[in-house]
């Protein structure tokens, strides 16, 4: 009998059978890692399966290469945190299905896992948009997509840089970047070496820039494509966006 205990956030559970389901983890030790649960479906355990939660995870199976089933306990009800915020609450579910669908299974990702665990927590702050772009950011790098924001690809001022390239992942200043601008992806200000001001235009060019990378590098060969959570996500900013500069400008001319 293979069996392992470790500590784990919930990515997914879909349901499998009457009452059971196919429970995805994140964990520590043992990267993504599913796991059959009986009773998912049932009221005592359905809340404490909501995505983003973290629980304290026991699993065990005849072989070590079978699914398996898992014993959870509820540690930490992360998404209650988020249930009357519905735009936070899509970041949190938006991180998860990354990791859901991108990490290969049972490949080992501590640093992943923490720094999820601390997105969580960034997300109860002022700069959880600013955060959330930098854990996509951080989240290609780990699976081995780097960009690197810090100097011009092209050999231009480092303390003007403007744009992103698309094919490399490189930043370009603005004159080096000028021919080709419409081309290139926005350098959001507060990714730029001197960390700029942290705004919500600026957090959804994040998101646009980094989902560019999810959908062209990550998950350009996957069948499904990016994760719609993902995509629903930097949706929901975007109209987020686009109402604060309506109320603005109605403020503006009211004013006027």
């Amino acid at each position: 009998m293979e069996s392992w205990k470790d500590q784990g956030i919930v990515l997914s559970a879909r349901p499998h059978g009457e009452n059971g389901a196919i429970v995805s983890l994140l964990t520590e030790e043992q990267g993504r890692h599913a796991g059959y649960v009986r009773g998912a479906q049932g009221t005592k355990l359905r809340g404490s399966l909501e995505v983003g939660n973290i629980v304290d995870a026991s699993w065990q199976s005849r072989t070590s290469d079978s699914l398996g089933s898992f014993s959870l306990e509820l540690s930490r009800g992360t998404a209650a945190l988020f249930m009357q915020d519905p735009i936070k609450l899509s970041a949190l579910q938006s991180a998860c299905a990354l990791c859901d669908e991108a990490l290969p299974e049972r490949e080992k990702h501590a640093g992943l896992y923490h720094g999820l665990c601390a997105l969580f927590e960034t997300l109860e702050s002022d700069i959880w948009g600013a955060a959330y772009v930098m854990w996509e950011i951080a989240f290609l790098k780990e699976l081995g997509f780097s960009l690197d924001l810090t100097q011009c690809a092209g050999g231009g001022d480092n303390g003007a840089l403007t744009y992103v390239s698309p094919k490399t992942g490189r930043a370009v200043s603005a004159e080096q970047g000028e021919p080709y601008k419409d081309k290139l992806l926005n350098l959001p200000p507060f990714l730029k070496p001197e960390s700029g001001e942290i705004n919500e235009q600026g957090v959804l060019e994040g998101l646009r820039m980094t989902g560019y990378f999810l959908e062209h590098w990550v998950f350009t060969h996957h069948s499904r494509g990016v994760p719609p959570a993902r995509l629903l996500f930097q949706e929901r900013f975007a109209k987020t966006v686009e109402s604060s500069h309506l109320e603005e400008n109605k403020e503006y001319h009211a004013a006027g």
